[in-house]
């Protein structure tokens, strides 16, 4: 008789086809995953090196800076900008490319470099109309000249003569003084147009002179030059670089330099102050503003660039050409800026609170 054997013990299925597929797809998985994790680590581990070596004062500047100037080209102050900018050029190692974008008086082109990333790439040619003289002449000024901006460097001072109509009846500021405060009320001035350099500074002459002269405003400087020679209008404080050539030609005469010294460019005409009229000082400047918060170290760089720039001897020729008197290094600091522009903007809110002029 046969005993009868037992059935072997039934065995778990191997995996086959897809069921192996997925076990080999979850090992690859883990696999990656472990990978990532490894790289993220190493990624943090040297984020702190990095940061370091791509710092602004490491690497900065690795591409063109962009120099705003806030009014149209041809100008006196586009031709000082590109001066600047070249010499900026050569001290930086890259370019420095001019742009103007003008409009409301040099505040749209100054907004865009206040509105601009902190990385000193963009900067703008600011002057005491643009950072002093509009705090106070528009009541919501676009920008805060003092918190919305980095300041770099002053560069020159550029000062205003007072021109007259050839057949007017005067040769010197005492004679003008006498002849405008018994004639005021026939008598007219003109200017670049309402809250430029040139109005402000005939605003200035009149409260120091304790007249009030009719003011027309021109759209810029030519047609009230060419209103001066004609004999429509008496009398402009017209910035020198200007002045300068139709003093030379004698289509207009001058009467004073309404600044603290003599200018170079007009070595024979007397300022006010020496002909005995005192607190008629005006004139404009120009210095390069960042935008806020810009690294201390970029800033830095960017002075010493405008700094040897302007020790160039063809910037200095050519800037002296233009009656632009150049700031000594000890003024030409952003700290000695910042104070600056703080004490400009005090200093012209008087006079155009007293005239009551508006731009908006």
């Amino acid at each position: 008789m046969t005993t009868p054997t037992s059935p072997p013990p039934v065995l778990p299925a191997k995996p086959r086809g897809r069921g192996r597929g997925l076990t080999a797809a979850a090992a690859l998985a883990t696999a990656l995953a472990a990978a990532l994790a490894a790289a993220l680590a190493a990624a943090i581990a040297a984020a702190p090196a990095a940061a370091t070596e791509t710092a602004p004062k490491d690497s900065w500047p690795s591409r063109a800076v962009t120099m705003i100037i806030p009014f149209a080209a041809g100008g006196p102050t586009d031709v000082l900008g590109r001066l600047v900018a070249q010499g900026m050029s050569d001290a930086l190692g890259t370019q420095v490319i001019v742009e103007n974008v003008g409009g409301a008086g040099g505040m749209t082109g100054a907004l865009r470099v206040a509105q601009a990333p902190p990385d000193g790439y963009t900067v703008v040619l600011g002057t005491v109309g643009t950072h002093a003289q509009n705090q106070t002449l528009y009541r919501r000024p676009a920008y805060n000249a003092v918190l919305d901006f980095t300041p770099v460097g002053l560069i020159a001072e550029v000062p205003i003569a007072l021109i007259v109509r050839n057949d007017l009846p005067v040769t010197n500021l005492k004679e003008f003084v006498a002849y405008a405060q018994k004639n005021q009320d026939h008598m007219s001035y003109g200017s670049a147009g309402t809250g430029s350099a040139t109005h402000l500074a005939c605003v200035v002459l009149d409260a120091a002179m304790g007249t009030h002269v009719t003011h027309v405003p021109y759209r810029g400087t030519g047609p009230a030059m060419s209103d001066l020679q004609a004999g429509r209008i008496d009398y402009l404080c017209e910035i020198i670089t200007t002045a300068k050539p139709q003093i030379d030609g004698g289509a207009v005469k001058g009467i004073a330099v309404m600044s603290k010294a003599r200018s170079g460019a007009l070595p024979n005409l007397p300022t006010t102050a020496e002909q005995g009229l005192d607190n008629a000082e005006a004139y404009t400047w120009n210095a390069i503003f960042a935008p806020a918060r810009v690294a201390p170290e970029v800033a830095g760089r960017l002075n010493a660039a405008l700094v040897t720039s302007m020790h160039s001897a063809l910037v200095k020729a050519r800037l002296s050409d233009l009656g632009a008197e150049i700031v000594p290094d000890d003024r030409a600091t952003p700290a000695y800026l910042g104070d600056f522009v703080k004490s400009e903007i005090d200093k012209w809110a008087g006079p155009i609170k007293a005239s009551g002029a508006h731009a908006d």
